[in-house]
């Protein structure tokens, strides 16, 4: 389950897109924040994702991706051609407990679109294809003990000019484009009669499976294919559609005056009175905000991660894809060499060493000691002063600067982790 958000021009500082995501998955799970290099591949070849092996493309783009460290997928990302792409769980009544086929899961279709789309709408085509073709499923979380999870899912697409919503249930989809406004999805089917594209005869296969006939007026694919099985206790706040609409109202007062900032969305992602910002039987282990540049300008697109859970004891932390660009190796898992199957009954530490850093740190800030209080004021004084010298670099950008950006994220994660300890 996640909550994830767009705002697109004329809302935004400078006409730029912002895209922003948590990511709730059990409290257990340690989510990574890694860079893969764009990279050519032989004709012919495969790629291995969570379970299933499929054909590889012969270019895959750089991506910045914050995953799960069990999984080949990711919850959320960029690429170098400047798309964001994130998802979240939604039950449909084609998803059922206990199908666990090895499938693509929704993390894998995360990655699969952003090393392999060019445009939001590209990446839409990507996703879709791959779902048609290979369907969705398989287990969706490592912890045993959490239960044995499968969901179908939605993803939020954005690139610099447009953001997509597209929805799915088992191999079937629906989409809507977006180019001015806001986009907020939370976890349950929203899109009614409304849909921009869709699945070649969907409304056939509905009928077929006795879950639509034409008597019953337009295809509604929320109505046809909303589930309300969740498989995890949820008070009324944390309920996907509560959250819809209280994320929905906090995303337009912020936006009431426009000129809206990453910084704004940081306060959305943090905040905890809506469930935004998860902390129940699940928790908000990772967050992402970006920014993307308009399209007439020169400026890099700017992607913020947290890498550790509960963002409001969290520093976002800024990636700008550059020549030569070094995440660093602080928000990196280790890495026990065998496939996510062979894992779900084992115990693995996967914590990366930011990750430990702050599990110390966070401890000391929940405390409400002064202590306490004084290490969460220095971890916010990091990103106000980080904000303020980025924001300050790109308002001034000149190409021949990109090469000061290639380690940021590495120096920030360094200064974070030194502050922990």
């Amino acid at each position: 389950m996640s909550d994830i958000f767009v705002v697109l021009p004329p809302l935004t500082a400078n006409n730029c897109v912002l895209f922003a995501k948590n990511s709730d998955r059990p409290p257990s799970e340690v989510q990574e924040v890694v860079y893969f290099p764009a990279e050519d591949h032989e004709t012919g070849s495969k790629v291995q994702c969570t379970f299933i092996e499929i054909d590889q493309v012969s270019h895959t783009n750089a991506v910045v991706l914050s995953k799960p460290a069990w999984s080949w997928g990711a919850e959320m990302g960029a690429n170098d051609q400047g798309v964001c792409i994130g998802n979240t769980a939604v039950w449909t009544k084609l998803c059922h407990p206990g199908d666990h086929e090895e499938k693509l899961i929704g993390g894998d279709f995360v990655r699969l679109g952003l090393e392999r789309a060019n445009t939001a709408s590209e990446a839409v085509s990507v996703i879709t294809g791959l779902l048609e073709r290979h369907g969705q499923g398989g287990l969706c979380c490592e912890d045993w003990s959490f239960g044995q999870w499968t969901y179908h899912n939605a993803y939020v697409i954005a690139d610099k000019q447009e953001a997509w919503l597209l929805e799915t249930a088992g191999k079937y989809w629906v989409a809507r484009k977006f180019t001015s406004g806001i986009i907020n999805t939370s976890s349950m089917l929203t899109i009614e009669s409304n849909a921009d594209a869709m699945s070649s005869n969907i409304t056939e296969h509905a009928h077929t499976a006795g879950l639509w006939k034409p008597e019953d007026g337009e295809f509604n694919f929320a109505k046809v294919f909303s589930s309300e099985y969740l498989g995890i206790s949820l008070s009324e706040a944390q309920n996907p559609s509560s959250r819809l609409k209280r994320g929905r109202q906090l995303l337009e007062k912020i936006c009431k005056n426009g000129h809206v900032a990453a910084e704004h969305l940081f306060r959305v992602l943090r905040d905890s009175e809506t469930s935004i910002n998860f902390n129940g039987e699940l928790l908000t282990v990772g967050s992402q905000v970006s920014t993307l540049s308009s399209p007439n300008s020169n400026i890099p697109h700017c992607h913020w991660f947290t890498a550790t859970p509960d963002p409001d004891s969290s520093v976002f932390k800024p990636f700008i894809f550059c020549p030569g660009v070094q995440i660093g190796p602080w928000t990196v898992s280790p890495s026990y060499g065998e496939r996510p199957r062979n894992s779900f009954q084992t115990s693995h530490d996967r914590r990366h060493a930011l990750y430990k850093a702050h599990e110390k740190g966070r401890q000391l800030m929940d405390s409400g000691t002064t202590v306490g209080q004084k290490l969460k004021s220095t971890m916010k004084h990091i990103e106000d002063h980080c904000v303020r010298e980025v924001t300050e670099f790109l308002q001034n950008f000149n190409e021949s600067d990109i090469c000061e950006v290639h380690d940021l994220f590495n120096d920030v994660c360094e200064s974070e982790t030194k502050f922990y300890k």
